[in-house]
C-alpha cells in the first residue's frame, strides 16, 4: 500500500493549468524527492496532499485515505519552505507551542523536546529567543517542529535552504536515519546534488506533468558508455578501437566508449587484452541529476511559459 498516492492528478487555476494528471506512489520508508523548476507545479501537488488546496480532478491519498482525511493528516509532519516563527518564543517553547497544536501531551512534549533539539544538533540553543537564530539553525527547528509528533510521513520543502555544508551533511544523515526508522520522506529542493545523495527516486515535473520518474541510479546512467582505465601504450590500436565502437574519446589513463551492447565491450576488451594492453578498470559513466533534470527541462523548447506553483 503506498504511503502517499496521486492519480491523474489535475489542478487548472483559471485558465492555468498547474497539474495536468500526474500519477505518483510513494512506497513506505521511501525517501522521494520532486523536482522541477519554479512554476512546475511542486507546490501545488504538495498544497493538495496536505488538503491547502483542493484538486480540480483526479485522487489524492495519504496513508490509504482521503487527502485532507484528519486521521491521516495527524501522522504527517511539514516544513514548508521560508517558514517563520514567533522570534520572541525560544527554541524550546515553540516546540512546545506547535507539540500542543499537533495533540503531543505536555508529559510527552516535555520528553521529546530536548530529544527533537540534540536530534537536529541545536540543544545549546533551545532556551535562547529565536530572534537570535541563524537561518540555518531556524531551518534546523523547522525541521523539530516537522518531527515534534513523531509522524510516519514528513513533507519537507527546501530542508536545506540556508544551511552550511557541515549542517546539510547532517541534516542528510537525519533524513537517513528517519527512513530507516520507517518514515516516508516527501522531499522538494532545488539542490539537487544533495537529491542525488539521499533519494530512492525521483520525480521531474514540467508545466505540470510528470516528465520523468526513476530510481536515481537508473537516471544517472549513462546507458553503453564506459571508461576503460588502460595500462601499457594503445596508440597503434585507436583505429581498430574506432572501428569497433560507436563512439571514441581520449581520457586521462584510458578512453570512453559507446558501445552498441555488452557483447561489443567484451569483444574490445578481449581485442586488447590479445594486444598486450592491460585493463585496470571498467566503469559505465554516470551523468549528475542536474544534467538528467536539465535535457529534461530544455526537451520543452525554449519559449514555454511555465505552469505556476
Amino acid at each position: 500500500m503506498p504511503v502517499i498516492e496521486v492519480r491523474d492528478l489535475v489542478k487548472h487555476y483559471n485558465n492555468v493549468r498547474a497539474l495536468q494528471g500526474v500519477t505518483i506512489a510513494v512506497e513506505k520508508g521511501e525517501i522521494f524527492g520532486l523536482l522541477g523548476q519554479n512554476g512546475a507545479g511542486k507546490t501545488t501537488m504538495v498544497k493538495i496532499l496536505l488538503s491547502i488546496v483542493k484538486p480540480t480532478s483526479g485522487l489524492a491519498l495519504l496513508l490509504d485515505r482521503p487527502a485532507g482525511d484528519v486521521r491521516a493528516r495527524e501522522k504527517v509532519g511539514y516544513l514548508p519552505e521560508d517558514h517563520r516563527f514567533p522570534e520572541y518564543h525560544t527554541g524550546e517553547s515553540a516546540l512546545d507551542y506547535y507539540g500542543a497544536l499537533s495533540g503531543v501531551p505536555g508529559p510527552e512534549r516535555r520528553k521529546r523536546i530536548p530529544e527533537m533539539l540534540k536530534l537536529v544538533g541545536i540543544e545549546d540553543a533551545g532556551k535562547r529567543k529565536i530572534r537570535t537564530y541563524s537561518k540555518g539553525m531556524k531551518q534546523r527547528l523547522g525541521l523539530a517542529q516537522a518531527m515534534i509528533h513523531n509522524p510516519d510521513v514528513l513533507f519537507l520543502d527546501e530542508p536545506t535552504d540556508g544551511v552550511d555544508p557541515i549542517g546539510r551533511k547532517q541534516i542528510r544523515e537525519l533524513l537517513v536515519y528517519l527512513k530507516s526508522q520507517g518514515k516516508t520522506i516527501f522531499l522538494n529542493s532545488h539542490l539537487l546534488s544533495e537529491v542525488e545523495m539521499i533519494t530512492d527516486r525521483v520525480g521531474i515535473l514540467e508545466l505540470g506533468k510528470l516528465r520523468r520518474l526513476d530510481t536515481v541510479a537508473n537516471l544517472t546512467v549513462q546507458k553503453d558508455i564506459y571508461e576503460l582505465k588502460l595500462s601499457g601504450s594503445f596508440d597503434a590500436l585507436m583505429p581498430e578501437i574506432q572501428r569497433r565502437v560507436k563512439g571514441l574519446r581520449r581520457i586521462e589513463g584510458g578512453i570512453e566508449v559507446d558501445v552498441e551492447n555488452q557483447e561489443k565491450l567484451n569483444a574490445l576488451i578481449d581485442h586488447l587484452r590479445a594486444n598486450n594492453v592491460a585493463l585496470a578498470g571498467v566503469t559505465q559513466k554516470k551523468q549528475t541529476l542536474e544534467e538528467v533534470f536539465i535535457k529534461t527541462v530544455e526537451e520543452r523548447g525554449p519559449g514555454a511559459a511555465p505552469a505556476t506553483t
